[in-house]
């Protein structure tokens, strides 16, 4: 079969069932029809309508659905191969034996579903809050703070971020401000903080 290319970006969507078996460590990867070429090695899994992980893409592996077996399986949280074809049928609908698939392992470098409320930025780097709030609070920023965020996803760094956007470090209480407001407006709508 001929397959196109997808490319994975900074966030990996991951079905709500599954956040508990990825924090718990029994799904380690996630596998996917067609040729999925991640652009990163460090993405933002996104489970149940929220982050909670942030994860290093350790592998990715092409197969044909008629090549994989009971290991693939397990690593996608599966107890067989017959029930992980199952249910790629079930989100992907009629799949053929040789249809490519696309095998991202990958293992958790920080959990998002119980971040230190103590820290200023609950644990998190400036450029994954920036990410997060983006994704999540786009409709509600201003193109000012979109603007700081987007830069911040590039810098990771509030001075480097000062520097772009404001020309001097003296404007670095802005971009913490930003970096602030979104914390709250995250934990408000449920996507940070305590698991509802």
């Amino acid at each position: 079969m001929k397959s196109r290319v997808k490319y994975l970006g900074r966030h990996l969507m991951i079905k709500g069932d599954y956040a508990d078996l990825i924090l718990r460590g029994l799904k380690r990867a996630t596998i996917r029809l067609g040729i999925i070429k991640p652009r990163y090695n460090e993405v933002i899994v996104h489970s149940g309508g929220r982050p909670i992980a942030k994860v290093y893409i350790k592998n990715v592996r092409y197969k044909l659905i008629k090549e994989l077996d009971d290991k693939d399986a397990r690593l996608d949280g599966f107890k067989s191969r017959e029930e992980l074809i199952k249910n790629l049928k079930r989100v992907y609908g009629e799949v053929k034996d040789d249809d490519i698939v696309t095998i991202i392992e990958y293992e958790i470098l920080q959990r998002l579903d119980n971040l230190p409320i103590k820290d200023p930025y609950l644990g998190l780097e400036p450029a994954d809050l920036a990410r997060i709030a983006l994704r999540y609070l786009s409709d509600h920023l201003t193109e000012n703070e979109k603007k700081i965020l987007l830069d911040l996803t590039r810098t990771n760094s509030i001075r480097k971020t000062s520097i772009n956007i404001f020309r001097t470090l003296d404007k670095r209480y802005i971009i913490r401000k930003v970096l602030r407001k979104t914390i709250d407006m995250l934990k408000k709508k449920g996507v940070l903080g305590e698991r509802p």
